[in-house]
């Protein structure tokens, strides 16, 4: 399980890339549950919760951004 300060570190692209390879695997977990026996259902919570983290990240950074930017037109003016 990735923590949240191993997200951090991570750039945009690579946040992108986690984010999508965790729904797909995700999508398979709750398929498996769907038609068999899952053997850990609780890596379904897991996996929610890691693309929970990972778009509260990519939130916050696009918030950090525009703050930025809203900053630098204000000091302009």
């Amino acid at each position: 399980m990735t923590k949240a300060g191993e997200l951090r570190e991570m750039s945009d692209e690579q946040l992108a890339m986690t984010l999508k390879d965790t729904i797909e695997q995700l999508f398979r977990l709750r398929l498996q549950a769907q038609t068999e026996r899952l053997d850990a259902p609780s890596e379904l919570r897991k996996q929610r919760r890691l693309i929970a983290r990972i778009k509260t990240l990519q939130s916050e950074r696009t918030q950090a951004a525009a703050n930025a930017e809203a900053e630098k037109v204000k000091a302009e003016v």
